[in-house]
């Protein structure tokens, strides 16, 4: 049987990491870990095994998808599974953070995910039936105070998801969208709401994100949630978007933006004396 080969983004760390884990122990898998950490991906890659290659790359950077279309051309020459995963969140009002921090946030979140699909489409098309996976958030349904940029950014990704899928659904190429809740990982830790027992049944595992990642791609399912219970949020967004307006900006809900891992390092490098990233 060919070799199927399956490409993660964001793969050092959290979901991505406990994703490309899972598609690894699939019959006749060839796993491709991307990020930007080379000592992270070198250590997955010694861990999965022979499986697994990866490349080192920084997403919204201009050669990003050209080097990793080379690299899965070279050792491949085909691709049945995309998986856009990388991404990250800097919490800040519009007030405070303006446009520039939705401009960071799109760059990685959407525009960096795009330009990559771009780039890997015409492998996808060869090697159909294949599939792209898309890890949007329930934060691309459901908006909050401090994270709009980052639900501006998720929301972009799930529209063009739904375009996508009918665009490319002809061609063999099938798109699933992923919208994980809180899940606990280094990007997005969650600390507020698993230190506090109240809150801690919101918060899901990797390995929990990475079976409907699976389910999505492998599975060709159209959507899935994580856990399966926030998509009664988003339903409920589209039926009585006022009582859900109502919910997220009462003074409860604060708890709900969290800090990040982005944030932990934008205030590392600061007192570091360099510039955010």
């Amino acid at each position: 049987m060919a070799e199927r080969v399956f490409l993660i983004t964001g793969a050092s760390s959290g979901i991505g990491e406990a994703t490309a884990r899972l598609l690894a122990r699939e019959p006749d898998a060839r796993v491709i870990l991307v990020a930007r950490r080379e000592e992270r991906l070198r250590a997955l890659a010694a861990s999965i095994g022979p499986a697994a290659s990866w490349i080192a790359a920084d997403l919204v950077d201009d050669d990003a998808p050209g080097r990793i279309r080379a690299h899965v051309e070279e050792h491949h020459g085909r691709l049945d599974l995309l998986v856009n995963n990388a991404g990250a969140a800097w919490r800040a009002t519009f007030a405070d953070g303006g446009y520039a921090n939705v401009r960071r946030t799109m760059d990685l979140n959407f525009d960096a995910q795009l330009r990559l699909t771009e780039a890997l489409l015409p492998l996808l098309r060869r090697s159909a039936p294949s599939a792209i996976v898309n890890v949007s958030s329930t934060a691309g349904r459901v908006s909050r105070a401090g994270s709009g940029a980052y639900s501006a950014s998720k929301f972009a990704l799930a529209g063009w998801s739904d375009a996508l899928y009918a665009e490319e659904r002809l061609h063999g190429v099938h798109v699933g969208l992923v919208l994980p809740g809180f899940v606990a990982t280094e990007g997005f830790p969650a600390e507020e709401l698993v230190a506090n027992p109240r809150t801690r049944w919101l918060v899901s595992t990797p390995e929990r994100a990475a079976e409907a990642i699976r389910s999505a791609g492998l599975g060709r399912r159209p959507e899935r949630y994580v856990p399966r219970a926030y998509g009664i949020v988003a339903g409920l967004r589209a039926v009585t978007p006022w009582l859900v307006r109502r919910a997220t900006a009462g003074g409860a809900a604060s708890v709900l933006t969290t800090r990040t891992g982005a944030d932990a390092a934008d205030a590392a490098a600061r007192a570091g004396g360099s510039v955010p990233r």
